[in-house]
């Protein structure tokens, strides 16, 4: 495993983050697809002894069995200080008026919420895991420095906006002398490029480390296109996202170099992610043994400028999803 500093934080993390969506407790209501302790035990377990230490949840997944299953783990396989624990707040966890969103009283409310769900005093990095337009930046951003402050959080991290957006949640900490973001979580990878334009630009100026979410498009490049999973079967989002017209030519070439390299297409396609000097640690949503050993494999890939060329011919521009 590989360590660094993520952005240009004091904090070290993995270069691999375990993604942590895939469990939770489907009696609530979850996912199909999603794994409950038992099932996941031996993801936690392979985690540790890969040394990934960097791990990402949110109060949203698995309605709040995420976190919980997430905090079990850590008392079970490994030690809280050896873990850095990502989480998130903005999703609806109720209805009442402090249930979602990023007002003072909601990102109060949810820390507290997720702190008892982990089983823990505190989370080393937490993130907004969206913009909330319907409350004033300066209430954000204040709100969480009180909880960094409280020591309840040691790091801040934002996730999924436009550029100008990120800007002005980082200027209005500036004005107001209150914690910055050391972190964004965006939406990248061969099929979803368009963070390349402006935000990466602005993260590199600012001294941000980005962690991707789906940087193997939900699976779309592991897989020649059109073998069918589990998960890709119920996945509204992954249907929603991906279509064949646009995105086939790019999942083909990822096959096309991986059979070329005699390597699994996953290794390849995060290969090329972990090749962009903005990005710090992709995250990697495991459900089966070979995929956390095919992302820490994928740090020793070193792509040739011809097989680079290849990958991101059949790009097309497109809308950026997953803001909302």
């Amino acid at each position: 495993m590989e360590y660094t500093r993520l952005g240009g934080s004091g904090l070290k993390v993995s270069r691999i983050v375990l993604g942590c969506m895939s469990f939770g407790d489907r009696s609530r209501g979850y996912d199909d697809w999603a794994l409950d302790d038992t099932a996941a035990e031996p993801i936690f377990r392979q985690a540790v002894d890969l040394g990934i230490t960097f791990w990402d949840t949110a109060n949203t997944y698995g309605y709040g069995s995420s976190e919980e299953i997430v905090g079990r783990a850590i008392r079970r396989y490994t030690r809280r200080e050896d873990i850095v624990l990502a989480t998130k707040v903005f999703f609806p966890m109720h209805d009442g008026p402090g249930g979602s969103g990023l007002s003072r009283k909601a990102i109060m409310e949810q820390i507290d919420a997720s702190l008892a769900r982990l089983g823990t005093d505190y989370v080393d990095l937490y993130q907004i895991h969206r913009l909330d337009p319907e409350v004033p930046a300066e209430e954000t951003m204040e709100a969480l420095h009180d909880v960094v402050k409280a020591g309840k959080v040691r790091y801040l991290g934002a996730s999924s906006m436009w550029a100008w957006q990120f800007a002005k949640l980082q200027y209005t900490a500036d004005l107001g002398g209150w914690t910055r973001f050391i972190s964004m979580q965006n939406q990248y990878s061969l099929m979803q490029r368009e963070d390349e334009r402006e935000l990466f630009a602005l993260l590199a100026d600012q001294g941000v480390g980005s962690i991707p979410w789906s940087p193997l498009g939900k699976g779309r490049l592991t897989r020649p296109w059109g073998e069918r999973t589990t998960r890709g079967d119920v996945d509204t989002l992954m249907q929603q996202r991906y279509t064949e017209e646009a995105d086939k030519p790019i999942a083909d070439a990822v096959q096309r170099v991986a059979e070329a390299r005699g390597l699994p297409m996953a290794q390849v396609a995060l290969a090329w992610v972990l090749r962009n000097p903005v990005v710090t640690a992709p995250i990697v949503g495991a459900t089966k043994p070979h995929h956390l050993a095919d992302a820490v494999a994928a740090l020793d890939v070193e792509l040739t400028d011809d097989e680079v060329d290849a990958l991101e011919a059949p790009y097309t521009p497109r809308l950026p999803t997953g803001f909302s």
